[in-house]
């Protein structure tokens, strides 16, 4: 009777936390079209990433699904195309865990596209096997943040074209994790845990200094939490750390749908261009935490990004 009665408690707490994630979830309310607009998203072929491109294919946006994986990027590409009528669904290849493959999409965006509205830096990963990049780096970090900073300078030419446009760098609660950025080790393989926590504050460290540097500029920056959200990431993971993370998507995760709200918000909403380098979680801007409070941390990180991903004068007008 005693374990039942344990258990019977321990569903009502978990119901109770369901239901109240559920009413807090934040929506995305903007009608904005996004007719003539072009937009790009990393790792755009599943999660929320393909959630992004289905709502802005909705709203007849030029959507370039930004993928590694070329299959399910075509596959992801004809369920959109079926679903919204939109049929101006491009499939770009790009490998995150390759400088050169960054720079090789960038070259070919800026030579074959007029403009670009929105860049929506997406594409992440927790854990998945090798600890290290084709550049040496550590790869969790490289795809979550390096290729994200690399990406956006080379593309910011087109973006300052496009004004007003925006960049969209989806982060996590998980940068509170991150204690003590050493910016000396940031591009070394740690653990699985300290590598994503450390990638997360970088996501929003590199947002506070993009918006600096595009002051006056017409383009904006913002960097966001999604929720804990039932995506593949997960599967990217093993032993203790993925029954750890499955247990909690199971019972307190978000959909895909409701996890890229937020995005979504940021990307399209109206009147939040006094907001620019700022955090949101559920749809509204929301403090810094404190890991990304530090004075001057960003500009060192920028600096030092700079460094790793060699990043030449020509490149950007940053």
């Amino acid at each position: 009777m005693v374990f039942l009665t344990a258990i019977l408690i321990l569903f009502s707490i978990f119901a109770v936390v369901k239901i109240y994630l559920k009413l807090t979830t934040g929506r995305c309310r903007s009608h904005t079209c996004l007719v003539g607009k072009t937009a790009i998203i990393t790792g755009s072929n599943t999660g929320i990433g393909y959630e992004t491109a289905l709502d802005f294919a909705k709203r007849g946006a030029r959507v370039i699904l930004a993928c590694r994986n070329k299959s399910k990027a075509e596959e992801a590409r004809s369920k959109i195309i079926s679903e919204t009528g939109n049929d101006n669904i491009v499939v770009k290849i790009v490998d995150l865990a390759s400088f050169d493959s960054v720079r090789a999409f960038a070259k070919e965006i800026n030579e074959t596209e007029n403009r670009l509205d929105i860049l929506v830096n997406n594409a992440g990963v927790i854990g998945i096997g090798d600890d290290t990049s084709r550049d040496g780096l550590s790869l969790v970090i490289q795809i979550n943040h390096f290729s994200g900073f690399l990406l956006t300078n080379l593309l910011v030419n087109l973006l300052k074209k496009s004004a007003p446009s925006r960049v969209i760098n989806v982060s996590s609660l998980a940068a509170e994790g991150a204690k003590n950025l050493d910016l000396d080790q940031i591009a070394k393989h740690t653990s699985v845990m300290t590598d994503y926590y450390n990638s997360k504050l970088c996501n929003i460290l590199f947002t506070q200094e993009l918006a600096k540097k595009l002051e006056g500029s017409g383009v904006t920056a913002y960097s966001l939490h999604p929720g804990v959200v039932k995506t593949e990431i997960v599967n990217n993971t093993s032993g203790l750390l993925k029954i750890g993370f499955s247990f909690l998507m199971k019972f307190f995760s978000k959909t895909v749908e409701e996890g890229a709200q937020t995005t979504i918000h940021c990307s399209v909403a109206k009147g939040i261009e006094e907001c620019n380098g700022e955090h949101f979680s559920d749809c509204k801007r929301v403090k810094a935490y404190k890991t990304a409070r530090n004075p001057g941390l960003a500009k060192k990180l920028w600096e030092k990004s700079e460094q790793i991903v060699h990043l030449q004068p020509n490149e950007t007008q940053l």
